[in-house]
């Protein structure tokens, strides 16, 4: 069978068969073509008669032009997914791509600011106009709860409970209930009391954060103004919302915290997700080490 009509009944199987998303199908299509180019390329063989050797050779071959570990990892996904259909037709006798196997991506720690540095960041809103005492709430908020951006800017007024010094956070039908210290409980009283009534657009206004035409505060909102008072404190780090949850959640190990009840109040399905941050500890402290010990250098 030649490789054409092999990539036209795989083309069909996932179309018409699979019923698979456009995305999908573009996908596994494009993998395929390349991968059916490179055969016939750079060997004497066929899609149909292809050898586990040469399938390794092509994704070796992927590297050595650059491509990344992800996209290498999804091309064998698609290579793997089409021969076990070619596999399920008869047209091979066995599947060949049964012994790739993906590298991993290096796991990239997250970035994270330093104690003086999230103070500097927090003093950055003047607190001279309704602006500043609104933005000087949402960065202590998320500072002191380690919640999405996502999750900040849905919380409704009845999700603060001042007098507690709680939070209530909804995320995925689950629910969370996370503390706040008091300079957080300050910046809230002060902006829920005196600021917001004058922000919002109607009275039954229901979102904690508006923005200047008192309507929901937006993620893009938001992000400009993380990115405002980053350039006004002139940190020389890429800071966005999320920089401050990774801060919170390493700060809080550092200083005793255990990794449960840190993946609670970060609401982590899985304590894996947590647990970068104990690497993200102790590649810190080993800097630390390697820049001051005498004998270290």
């Amino acid at each position: 069978m030649t490789n054409a009509v092999c990539f036209e009944k795989y083309a069909y199987y996932l179309q018409y068969e699979k019923k698979a998303s456009d995305n999908t199908l573009v996908s596994y299509l494009r993998d395929i073509r390349q991968l059916t180019e490179y055969i016939e390329s750079h060997t004497d063989e066929t899609l149909e008669t292809a050898t586990g050797d040469e399938l390794a050779e092509y994704t070796g071959w992927m590297k050595s032009q650059g491509k990344s570990i992800p996209t290498i990892a999804r091309s064998i996904a698609s290579i793997k997914n089409f021969y076990k259909y070619l596999l399920s037709q008869g047209i091979v006798a066995e599947n060949p791509a049964m012994g790739l196997v993906a590298e991993k991506a290096q796991q990239k720690l997250p970035q994270i600011l330093t104690g003086e540095e999230v103070d500097l960041l927090l003093q950055q809103p003047e607190c001279t106009d309704l602006k500043g005492y609104r933005d000087r709430a949402m960065l202590e908020l998320l500072y002191a709860t380690g919640i999405r951006v996502s999750e900040l800017i849905n919380l409704d007024v009845t999700d603060v409970n001042l007098p507690a010094g709680v939070i209530r956070c909804k995320s995925h039908d689950k629910e969370r209930v996370i503390p706040l210290y008091p300079a957080a409980i300050r910046a809230l009283s002060e902006y829920i009391e005196f600021i917001r009534p004058q922000m919002i657009a109607v009275p039954d206004e229901k979102s904690l954060f508006v923005n200047v035409s008192g309507e929901r505060m937006s993620r893009q909102g938001f992000w400009k103004i993380i990115k405002t008072y980053q350039a006004k404190a002139k940190i020389d780090k890429d800071i966005t919302p999320h920089t401050l949850r990774h801060s919170f959640a390493a700060h809080l190990l550092e200083n005793g915290a255990d990794l449960r009840s840190i993946q609670e109040m970060l609401g982590h399905a899985d304590i894996s997700s947590t647990q970068v941050y104990s690497q993200l500890v102790k590649k810190q402290l080993k800097d630390v080490y390697n820049k001051a010990h005498p004998r270290a250098q």
